[in-house]
């Protein structure tokens, strides 16, 4: 498998993840746990604008909600995994590998980690500016993580890790 095609398969998996979540929307972001990770007005803070979330369907084998949302410049997701074996691998090589494939791709890929609150901003190169700047922050515990993604079309939009890091940090005390 060449490298191009390499790259094109984990973005297209990656943002298969987030199109997906786009499928069997329900009514009232209320009756979806990840929804409720954070308000309404705690997203508008930080991401400028009025924000409109909408819950899916749990994603196939029960364990994964998502609520995803669009502000003026930007788009949300929330997601929550939950009944994960406390004994699983939390190495983080998964993550570091994906990690390297961007770099690799040209993307310029800063990490932070503060406790169990792990950051990432991801710039693709300028081939592919209309993937977006995404930033991500995920909080794991024993036998769950919650995730916040927001993804900007533009630099000047983009949200920042120390920005969005007060957002994983309420979502913390939340499941």
């Amino acid at each position: 498998m060449t490298r191009r095609a390499r790259c094109g398969w984990l973005v297209a998996a990656i943002w298969g993840v987030t199109l997906g979540a786009g499928l069997n929307r329900v009514d009232a972001a209320d009756a979806n746990k990840a929804c409720g990770l954070l308000t309404p007005s705690e997203l508008e803070g930080v991401l400028g604008g009025n924000v409109t979330m909408n819950g899916s369907d749990p994603l196939p084998g029960g364990k994964t909600e998502i609520c995803s949302g669009q502000a003026q410049t930007t788009s949300v997701m929330l997601r929550l995994v939950t009944g994960l074996d406390p004994g699983r691998d939390r190495s983080g090589n998964k993550e570091k590998a994906g990690i390297a494939l961007f770099k690799k791709m040209g993307a310029k890929v800063d990490v932070k980690t503060f406790g169990p609150i792990t950051c990432s901003t991801i710039e693709p190169p300028a081939e592919q500016t209309q993937k977006g700047i995404n930033t991500t922050c995920t909080v794991t515990k024993d036998t769950a993580v919650a995730g916040i993604e927001v993804t900007a079309k533009s630099q000047k939009d983009m949200v920042s890790i120390d920005r969005l890091r007060p957002l994983a940090e309420k979502m913390a005390g939340r499941f």
